[in-house]
């Protein structure tokens, strides 16, 4: 049986007291103007103090403040984490969002700007919009508003809407055709096939007594991954009886699953995961049922991210993919309008 083959997938926040404040004008100076500086020479900027008076530049920032509600991604890979790049500017103005109303330089440039969660930053369709520091004063601008970024769906918990780790990739698989043997003209068992060089094959040696065994020496497929995250996944590919378009995890019977797990090193990067096993199944029933009335795959994931993130469907595993089966007359026709799809391998992006 060959499987289709076919991947059917793929606010401006404005705070007050963080405008800039050097000459007239500034939001926190409230005795009036300042003593006419703008930038130190160390690019930093000056601010006026309600108490003290007009101070030469911003105290050093206390760095937790500029977590305290909005924390980098944490880290759970091997060996320690990286120290933590700290943002410049103010908890309230971090250059590394460039919010509307923050002080910039020079009139007229154009940044990324993101109004979000930091941990939500390029993950799934959460982008970066583009702001423009606009006029303030003839010294220095103020960051004009946050336009086109794409924020996380909400209420979204899993896939590309809820931009989490492992929420945008693709998981191939190179063969997903079973093989199913019928004995005594009636008991039908499903097999792995196996790369013969030339497409999947059957085994060459079938037992007399069921369940059938694997082709000696061989593994079901090669596999490879290409997500957005890197962290500790389990992947299983699972085939059950039943209906693609209306799968029903309590009556659509398992024939088998066939699961790798592999640590996943570089965001973005193909990378080659260890090969999927041979199987059997003895599950006579389900793989009948598989063979006459047909049957799909469904591809899971269930792991840890390198950024401490639990990579699951509230504690089971994610399922964020299926694959539809061909007919079996496939083998035998397949020109058939129905087969036109029909390939040996599959993946599934998410």
């Amino acid at each position: 049986m060959n499987t289709r083959g076919i991947l059917h997938v793929l606010t401006a926040v404005v705070l007050a007291g963080c405008g800039p404040t050097s000459g007239a004008g500034g939001d926190n100076n409230t005795s009036g103007d300042q003593d006419g500086s703008t930038y130190n020479p160390d690019g930093s900027v000056p601010y006026w103090d309600s108490t003290t008076g007009p101070q030469d530049a911003m105290p050093a920032p206390n760095w937790d403040a500029f977590f305290a509600e909005d924390p980098p991604p944490e880290y759970c890979g091997p060996g320690d984490a990286d120290a933590a790049v700290m943002p410049g500017g103010t908890p309230e103005c971090p250059d590394d969002k460039n919010r509307e109303g923050c002080p910039c330089a020079p009139h007229g440039a154009t940044a990324p700007c993101w109004p979000g969660l930091r941990v939500d930053r390029d993950r799934g369709i959460c982008t970066d919009g583009v702001t423009t520091c606009e006029y303030f004063n003839e010294f220095i601008g103020q960051w004009g508003p946050c336009e086109g970024f794409v924020l996380p769906v909400e209420g979204a918990t899993l896939g590309p809407e809820a931009c989490n780790c492992f929420s945008m990739g693709s998981w191939e698989i190179d063969n997903l055709s079973p093989c199913f043997i019928t004995y005594n003209g009636s008991d039908i068992y499903a097999v792995s096939t196996f790369d013969a060089g030339g497409g999947a094959q059957c085994p060459t040696n079938i037992s007399q007594t069921p369940p059938p065994a694997p082709e000696p020496g061989t593994d079901w497929s090669t596999n490879r991954l290409n997500v957005d995250c890197a962290g500790q996944y389990e992947l299983c590919f699972t085939l059950r009886a039943g209906d693609e378009n209306n799968p029903d995890p309590v009556n659509d019977c398992i024939v088998v699953s066939v699961c790798v797990d592999a640590w996943y090193d570089t965001p973005g990067v193909v990378q080659d995961l260890p090969n999927l096993p041979s199987w059997t199944s003895a599950n006579s029933t389900c793989a009948a049922q598989f063979a006459n009335s047909g049957g799909y795959g469904e591809m899971s994931v269930l792991g840890l991210s390198i950024e401490c993130e639990d990579i699951d469907d509230n504690g089971s595993s994610y399922i964020f993919h299926r694959i539809g089966y061909c007919p079996l007359s496939c083998n035998t026709n397949p020109t058939a309008p129905e087969c036109a799809n029909c390939g040996n391998g599959g993946s599934g992006s998410f």
